[in-house]
């Protein structure tokens, strides 16, 4: 009897744990874009919501789901040990152009930059804005900086606190939105949305970069399950449960919010942006409390992001360049996000987005591999072969998405032929055909014995 109750306490102390692992996963990458995309789109698609919202699933749950399990069955400890077995160099490099991006170059300040336009913004005199956002950013990374030093903390101030809170005021608009919603579900869909709305929700979920970015979290979150005692086996089983979890919590929060927006047609019109047509939905409801609850509601969301963000940065550099502490490049990455956060929202979008095209076929590209042949004694040669003939469409729309001062006549002739007659390549997703092409090209030369080598295996362990 004894027994039967102390395991009873076992398991419900491990289910506990999972909640909070997976409250810490969702609340690391569910940020500011997962929260207003989903809205416009609801908007966009009309009556045809629920099939643009699962589109929308596909890219912006589906593929980050798979970024998590990629990462568990190849028992990696972070993005270098996933792309490793492309080439050290390789790996070194895609490590570092992906934290840059997604870290202090772009990512990491527009957490900051997004919260004060969000929360602080409307509630200042104009002219003191630039002082106000050094003010707010400066606070706001030294926040991040003091919670982050601790890294086996972040699970309780992000999984058990701030994420909690998050999804606690989620969930008041979602009540009182559905309980009282502003109408039917019968108006017309943008043009976009009226015949392929499931392909247009999945080029927008493509927007939201999580594959890209829980890759390069993933090395904290690995490393949070390992602070609460797990090891090997059990490791990548509760990791990958609570990434299950997180996910599956993410694509019900989609489906509220594209309905949320759907509605939303009844009282006012198509919004220029997700940020402009939330703002508009809780102000109708909340009336002017409701600036300061979707202010909290998104600083809330950004922080918690950016807790993930700098923690991984300092904890992924550390292993590649290990002369420097974890709190030296904690340091760094904190530092230069505040600096860039100041250039303003807008340029750091504008610059962020063409490099994020370039990073985003890569990143599913070795998400593809990972999951397939890590185990195979040819994979090294199907991790390249796949990487290479991936690169080249990478870089093309890489170039399509770069402000029109990268555009030369060159560049702008390479585009029209690479969109004319490469499938898919006008939509953004040029890189399909040759990616899924050069990965049945390694298989085969793999399956062949051409270019394997035992210097390509490598041994990774948590």
């Amino acid at each position: 009897m004894q027994n039967d109750l102390l395991e009873s306490k076992s398991n419900k102390s491990k289910f506990l744990q999972l909640l909070v692992v997976s409250s810490l996963i969702f609340g690391m990458f569910f940020g500011s874009g997962n929260l207003i995309f989903p809205v416009h789109l609801g908007q966009m698609a009309g009556n045809n919501w629920f099939a643009a919202a699962i589109g929308f699933a596909i890219s912006g749950s589906l593929f980050p789901l798979l970024a998590i399990l990629a990462v568990v069955v190849t028992k990696s400890d972070g993005l270098y040990d996933l792309a490793r077995p492309v080439g050290k160099r390789y790996a070194a490099l895609f490590l570092v152009l992906v934290h840059l991006t997604i870290g202090p170059f772009f990512g990491t300040p527009r957490t900051a930059a997004t919260a004060f336009e969000m929360a602080a913004k409307p509630f200042l005199p104009a002219q003191y804005n630039q002082v106000s956002m050094l003010i707010f950013t400066a606070v706001f990374f030294s926040l991040a900086y003091v919670l982050s030093v601790h890294q086996n903390r972040l699970v309780k101030y992000v999984g058990k606190y701030l994420n909690t809170i998050f999804l606690a005021l989620l969930a008041v608009i979602f009540v009182v939105a559905f309980v009282n919603p502003m109408g039917g579900l019968n108006h017309m869909p943008t043009t976009a949305y009226q015949t392929t709305a499931t392909v247009s929700g999945l080029l927008e979920g493509y927007n939201t970069v999580d594959a890209v970015a829980l890759l390069a979290l993933s090395v904290t979150f690995v490393r949070a399950v390992k602070g609460l005692g797990y090891k090997n086996k059990e490791l990548s089983t509760v990791t990958a449960k609570a990434g299950t979890m997180a996910i599956s919590l993410e694509v019900l929060v989609y489906l509220g919010l594209v309905l949320l927006g759907a509605f939303s047609l009844n009282k006012m019109k198509l919004s220029a942006n997700g940020g402009d047509a939330l703002s508009s939905i809780v102000g109708d409801y909340f009336g002017n409390f409701g600036a300061a609850l979707l202010g909290v509601l998104v600083t809330l969301g950004v922080f918690t992001t950016a807790l993930g963000l700098v923690a991984s940065f300092a904890q992924d550099f550390h292993k590649l360049f290990p002369k420097v502490s974890y709190l030296g490049w904690l340091r760094v990455t904190c530092f230069v996000s505040f600096v860039v956060a100041n250039a303003g929202l807008d340029t750091i979008i504008s610059w962020s987005l063409p490099v994020l095209m370039l990073l985003y076929p890569l990143s599913l590209a070795l998400i593809l591999t990972s999951l397939t042949v890590h185990t195979k004694s040819y994979k090294g040669v199907v991790y390249k072969m796949t990487i290479a003939f991936t690169v080249l469409p990478a870089v093309l729309d890489m170039f399509n998405a770069a402000p029109a001062v990268l555009q030369t006549g060159f560049v702008k002739t390479v585009l029209n032929v690479y969109h004319q007659y490469l499938p898919f390549a006008s939509m953004g997703l040029g890189w399909v055909t040759p990616t899924l092409l050069g990965f049945v090209l390694g298989m085969v030369l793999g399956k062949m014995g051409v270019f394997v080598s035992n210097n390509e295996e490598v041994t990774q362990k948590y």
